[in-house]
C-alpha cells in the first residue's frame, strides 16, 4: 500500500490522481471529512471530475448525522484492502498496489499500525467532564487537556470538543495521559506500506491555504455551511471551516472575522499535521515543488525499495 500525505493545502490530490492513473491502481481515502457527503466544499473532496478519472473509496460514503471513528475506519478499510488484494489475484483489477491518502493522522496511523486499545471511560468521570465542558465551554476544555496531556496537546485539534473530552475521560478514569496509551504496538498487516509525504516551504503553504480558503468561499462555502447549520451539533461539525462560520451565523463575530479565523485555523491545524508527520521516521519526504515526473521517479524507486518497515 502507498500512502500519499502532507498537511492540509499542500497538493495531494493532484498527485495522487497521477499517481493512480499512471499505475491503474483505486484511491482510498483518509480523510476523516471528506467521508461525509454533505459538505463536500469545506472538506476540499474530490469533484465528480476527479472522482471520475480514478475509482476513489470513502468520500462521500456518510451523512454527517452518523458517528463515525478511526476504529470503525480502521475495520472497513481492512476488509476493503483484503477485497482489493483478492481482486488483484484474481485479475479483476490490474493495479499492483493502494493508494491510501488524506491528512487525517489517526485514519493514517489506524490503517497502518492498528488503532490503539483505549480503556474504557467511567461513567461518572464522563459525567463530569461533559458537565465541566457545559459550565466552561471550549477554554476550560482547552486548559484541561493541556494540563495533563501536553504530548497530545501538541497534536490535538484544539477545536474540537469530542477529541478533547474523550482524552480528558481517558486520563482521568486511567490515571494515565491519554498519549501514553496511543500508538503502543503495531498490528500486523497483510501488506506492506510505504509512506510518502508531500513537503512545500512554510510561506509557500500558507499562501496556499489561504487562497483555497477563498476559493471555498468563492465555490460556495458559507451556503453550504448554511445548509448544515441545524445539524451543528454533530461531532462530523466540529471542524475548521463550519465551526466560524457557525459563530458567524450565531452573531458571535462579523463575516470578515470568521474569514480570518477559518484561514487561521486551517494554518495552525497544517502545522500540527507537519509535527505528527515529523515524528514519523518510515515517511519519505517528496517535494511538492519538483515537477511531476520528478515526483513520479522518486515515489516509484521508493516502491522498487519497499517499505522502510
Amino acid at each position: 500500500m502507498l500512502v500519499i500525505t502532507g498537511p492540509t493545502g499542500v497538493g495531494k490530490t493532484e498527485l495522487t490522481l497521477r499517481v493512480a492513473e499512471r499505475f491503474g491502481c483505486p484511491i482510498v481515502s483518509a480523510d476523516s471529512r471528506q467521508i461525509y457527503k454533505e459538505i463536500p466544499i469545506g472538506t476540499a473532496a474530490p469533484t465528480a471530475e476527479e472522482l471520475a478519472r480514478v475509482k476513489h473509496y470513502f468520500v462521500g460514503t456518510k451523512s454527517v448525522t452518523e458517528d463515525y471513528s478511526a476504529g470503525q475506519y480502521e475495520r472497513e478499510c481492512l476488509t476493503l484492502l483484503r477485497e482489493l488484494m483478492e481482486r488483484r489475484a484474481s485479475r479483476v483489477e490490474s493495479g499492483p498496489f493502494a493508494i491510501l491518502t488524506g491528512g487525517s493522522m489517526m485514519y493514517i496511523d489506524a490503517v497502518c499500525k492498528g488503532f490503539d486499545d483505549i480503556p474504557s471511560v467511567q461513567e461518572d468521570v464522563r459525567q463530569a467532564v461533559r458537565n465541566g465542558y457545559k459550565q466552561g465551554g471550549l477554554t476550560w476544555l482547552q486548559a484541561e487537556v493541556e494540563r495533563v496531556d501536553k504530548d497530545y496537546w501538541a497534536q490535538v485539534d484544539r477545536h474540537n470538543p469530542q477529541r478533547l473530552m474523550h482524552c480528558l475521560e481517558v486520563t482521568l478514569s486511567a490515571g494515565k495521559p491519554y498519549s501514553s496509551f496511543r500508538q503502543m504496538a503495531q498490528a500486523k498487516r497483510e501488506f506492506e506500506v510505504v509512506k510518502v509525504a508531500l513537503d512545500r516551504p512554510r510561506e509557500l503553504l500558507y499562501e496556499r491555504i489561504n487562497k483555497r480558503v477563498d476559493m471555498m468561499l468563492a465555490a460556495g462555502l458559507e451556503e453550504e455551511a448554511r445548509r448544515v447549520y441545524p445539524l451543528r451539533e454533530h461531532n462530523s461539525l466540529q471542524t475548521v471551516g463550519y465551526r466560524e462560520l457557525f459563530d458567524y451565523f450565531d452573531g458571535k463575530t462579523t463575516r470578515e472575522e470568521a474569514i480570518r479565523l477559518i484561514k487561521q485555523n486551517s494554518r495552525h491545524y497544517a502545522k500540527r499535521q507537519m509535527t505528527w508527520f515529523r515524528a514519523d521516521k518510515t515517511i519519505h519526504w517528496l517535494n511538492a515543488e519538483k515537477d511531476y515526473e520528478e515526483q513520479m521517479d522518486d515515489i516509484t524507486g521508493w516502491l522498487r525499495a519497499g517499505s522502510l518497515q
